[in-house]
């Protein structure tokens, strides 16, 4: 039969299980991604897990997001990435290096190859023929000790390029277009692989930007074929010998079939606050604008950077605009200067940052409340920036540019139209500025065992999880809506970025975006509690701390009409039961403050039938399930992966 590339990734690499979408099935993972922000606790759930090298073909601990060094904190992170990298048998990249995707794109991407990452935006590198997916820290840990990843085989949405981008649109608009075709979870639990003739004129990292916001539709991940122009991506990175051919069989069947006309795209952008909430840029044009930022794992690539600088040549930006560069690598600022391209955007009002996440993980660039931000970014969740009452609109480089010089949200082609401008062409480098420097490589394995974990008094330890009880009954702490966020839950920004090693002080943020009252209510729920969500609980970051910190603050259920794939994951992961409610209509049937009993829940979850929960409060009862594996209600009872993996006898 002929097979897609999802489908030949998948077929090499499965350990257990079959490919009929909806079955769980483990596949084995070549390659791990960590950053500072999630791989804190990757660490020390390395140490829990008694491991002592990596068995993976490589796996690398990145520092791109908790970079601003206000204090000891961040500081006292990184050394500890740092010396647990080396003791684990990581590579290491230090801090300004670049950001996470782009990175390990550039360095280390092989087509191919599997990968998993504590990053949501782990997709990334499909744009190189990769099969990666962004998962809960404890998954990656466990690959790095050498462990298949679980998860339920997805149905394959093939969606077919033709045509050609016209001038003014690039990659963003493609993947802004599916978004606003199928909103934020209309990829859930389905891998997303692109093919056809207008796949030429994408290069390997306009394939990125695809790739990365996959994440943004809920997708498990996003495919492109390892052809030609990931080849003269990998040639010019000095990488050559690991390109292979890799696109999928003539024939090939997809679950779902989609076509998009690049030549009839136009540019788009998101409004606040959902990547999802997309509109034509001509249909916003004229709002005022006080802050725009270019970069980001969602927009990486030299291109990106090079078309902003060719149109604010000789055009200085607006007075009342803030415009803000952050590059995504050394590298990529290092070529960026070699054209002139640094020169022109910092004499035309550009302020160059570091290279790193920056105002994408909310530290640092947050916007004045009420003023408009146009970023190139992923997400534009409510108070992701840093600012609560924010107002992000995300966007590609050409519309944020355009708007950059005008004040004003701008269409690029009218601003062309308007001022006789044509199309910049970009003379772009075959060959990079390739430079490790800031790589630090694995050491043997006896100067590793010899290495001192440095963990500074802002590092915990992972908390002790206690078994899920027979029976619950809680309180209702907290009714939230549909596509609730991890960021929601567990804040980013840097005001609680800085605690991610230490889930005592963190969980003190959980939920305070909605409700400040969360973790002192939570502390004082004597027997625990419950949350109650919408559609698509959970959406958004893969950070464990999510689950991890109300967890620790006593949650054990959340009831919800839907989870997105990566923290319903993470809560089985860490002794939260996940249950969807059997009618969505019942969600209406329960108030914050109301008490719910759920009896006999070790003989109800390895059953078939609904699970009963009786609301004591209203006298009433509602049917709930769970989709959980017999693997991972094992996991659940046992109070989290860690305490049953610590319950199983040793060889």
């Amino acid at each position: 039969m002929p097979e897609s590339v999802t489908q030949k990734l998948i077929g090499s690499h499965l350990v257990s299980g079959s490919m009929t979408p909806g079955d769980e099935i483990a596949i084995r993972i070549d390659q791990t991604l960590t950053q500072d922000a999630t791989g804190t606790l990757v660490m020390q759930e390395l140490e829990a897990l008694g491991l002592d090298r990596a068995r993976t073909e490589v796996s690398v601990q990145y520092v791109d997001h908790n970079l601003l060094q206000t204090d000891e904190k961040n500081a006292e992170d990184h050394e500890y990435l740092r010396t647990a990298a080396q003791h684990f048998g990581l590579w290491f990249s230090k801090p300004g290096n670049g950001v996470s995707h782009p990175t390990h794109m550039q360095r280390f991407g092989i087509p191919g190859k599997t990968m998993v990452g504590s990053d949501s935006h782990t997709p990334a590198a499909g744009s190189l023929g990769m099969l990666a997916i962004g998962v809960g820290g404890l998954e990656v840990a466990l690959a790095i000790a050498g462990e298949p990843l679980h998860l339920r085989a997805p149905q394959v949405w093939g969606v077919r390029l033709e045509g050609e981008l016209p001038q003014w649109c690039s990659a963003k608009d493609v993947i802004l277009e599916m978004l606003r075709r199928h909103d934020v979870k209309g990829g859930v639990n389905r891998i997303i692989e692109y093919y056809g003739p207008g796949l030429a004129g994408l290069s390997a990292m306009d394939r990125h930007v695809i790739a990365n916001m996959g994440a943004e539709l809920g997708a498990t991940t996003t495919v492109f074929p390892s052809d030609d122009a990931v080849r003269d991506f990998l040639t010019g990175e000095d990488r050559g010998d690991d390109w292979t051919e890799l696109v999928a069989d003539d024939g090939a069947q997809y679950d779902i079939d989609e076509v998009i006309d690049l030549s009839a795209l136009e540019p788009l952008i998101a409004k606040p606050s959902s990547p999802g909430n997309v509109v034509p840029v001509s249909e916003v044009a004229g709002e005022p604008v006080a802050q725009v930022v270019i970069g980001s794992s969602a927009n990486p690539g030299l291109r990106d950077f090079a078309i902003a600088a060719a149109m604010v040549h000789g055009r200085q930006t607006s007075p009342d605009v803030s415009f803000d560069v952050n590059p995504t690598s050394r590298e990529i600022l290092t070529d960026l200067t070699r054209m002139g391209a640094t020169t022109e955007l910092v004499i035309n009002g550009a302020r160059i940052h570091q290279a790193g996440c920056m105002g994408c993980i909310g530290m640092g660039q947050a916007p004045a409340t009420g003023r408009n931000s146009l970023r190139t970014m992923p997400r534009n969740f409510p108070g992701r920036s840093g600012t609560k009452e924010d107002s992000v609109w995300l966007c590609s480089p050409e519309t944020a540019a355009a708007s950059a010089i005008t004040g004003v949200i701008t269409d690029p082609r009218q601003w062309a139209a308007d001022n006789g401008i044509e199309y910049p062409e970009l003379d772009l480098p075959t060959h990079f500025s390739v430079n490790t420097a800031m790589l630090v490589a694995p050491v043997a394995l006896e100067e590793a065992r010899a290495v001192e974990v440095v963990k500074g008094p802002n590092i915990s330890s992972l908390p002790e999880l206690t078994p899920l009880p027979d029976a619950v009954t809680a309180p209702v702490l907290l009714k939230v809506g549909d596509n609730i966020s991890t960021d929601e839950i567990s804040p980013a920004g840097a005001r609680a970025l800085p605690f991610r090693s230490n889930i005592p002080k963190l969980a003190m943020f959980s939920f305070t975006q909605i409700d400040e009252s969360y973790p002192e209510r939570a502390q004082s729920a004597a027997n625990g509690h419950i949350i109650v969500g919408g559609e698509n609980y959970g959406q958004g970051s893969s950070r464990e701390h999510a689950a991890i910190a109300p967890r620790y603050l006593g949650l054990q259920v959340v009831i919800a009409k839907s989870f997105a794939r990566i923290h319903w994951q993470n809560l089985a992961n860490f002794g939260v039961l996940a249950l969807e409610f059997a009618d969505p209509a019942d969600y209406d049937s329960v108030a914050q403050g109301d008490i719910l009993a759920l009896a006999g829940l070790r003989r109800a979850l390895t059953g078939e039938d609904p699970i009963t929960v009786t609301n004591t409060t209203r006298n009433t009862s509602f049917a709930v399930r769970h989709r959980l594996s017999p693997r991972q209600i094992r996991h659940v009872l046992a109070g989290g992966l860690i305490p049953w993996l610590a319950a199983q006898p040793t060889n």
